[in-house]
């Protein structure tokens, strides 16, 4: 087991905002977490990161109790997130933005192994290395903010609503490169509201609703879940 959330509680002053959920990640897997607005997705990413502390629970990563671990010794313990809105570097090249992402590793040769692999995932970044972030289409600040993630070599990536705000097209380019991410030996942990394309490349899924887990199973067993399907995939 990769990852573990055991009985996790997390709040926002007096406000609960996860009701202590459990879920895990083994290696080598896809797990998709998915839910409407305000379900509490981007909290568990949050907590998972390290940004948000825990009420209770515990968080175990690669058999280590993590959960008052600081943010950044999470980064180097091999667990890194493309965050919601992406939240690049606009003012910084593309390659800058790709540096950054490397900032806790002194191997200057595996860094320069995994800007090619980037570059191999992303052909479009290779062609705007020198370009600032903030001039990037929605769907090429998606992808900088995959590689940059990617930069860190991660054990397990995290990644927050990768599809938010893109055309259908792109969405599908980005899935692809998820699911070859993976197939190259990353774990995923990824938080989706487009329930269809998250749970079809998802070996096991989790729906959280209100702070709770209140339904998990493979992939497909979710996708073709009746309630899944009329609450997630408009199909009544």
């Amino acid at each position: 087991m990769l990852l573990e959330l055991d009985n996790v509680t997390v709040a926002y002053g007096r406000i609960e905002a996860l009701h202590g959920i459990s879920l895990h990640v083994d290696e080598g897997e896809i797990v998709a977490l998915i839910g409407a607005n305000g379900a509490g997705k981007t909290t568990t990413m949050r907590a998972i990161s390290g940004i948000r502390a825990l009420a209770g629970g515990a968080i175990r990563f690669a058999g280590e109790d993590i959960s008052r671990l600081r943010a950044d010794l999470r980064v180097g313990r091999g667990l890194c997130q493309s965050p919601e809105g992406r939240q690049i570097f606009p003012g910084m090249t593309v390659l800058e933005n790709l540096d950054m992402g490397a900032y806790t590793r002194r191997d200057s040769a595996g860094i320069a192994a995994d800007l090619e692999r980037v570059f191999g995932l992303f052909p479009r970044l290779a062609e705007r290395r020198k370009q600032a972030g903030g001039t990037l289409s929605g769907g090429e600040q998606q992808m900088l903010a995959v590689g940059r993630a990617l930069m860190s070599r991660p054990k397990l990536l995290l990644l927050d609503e990768p599809s938010m705000g893109l055309a259908p097209l792109v969405i599908k380019q980005i899935f692809d490169i998820v699911t070859e991410i993976n197939q190259q030996g990353t774990t995923v942990l990824l938080v989706e509201q487009n329930a269809q394309q998250a749970l079809s490349r998802a070996h096991r899924g989790y729906v959280l609703e209100t702070g709770r887990i209140v339904k998990e199973g493979t992939g497909q067993e979710l996708l073709h879940d009746p309630a899944v399907k009329e609450a997630y995939l408009g199909v009544a």
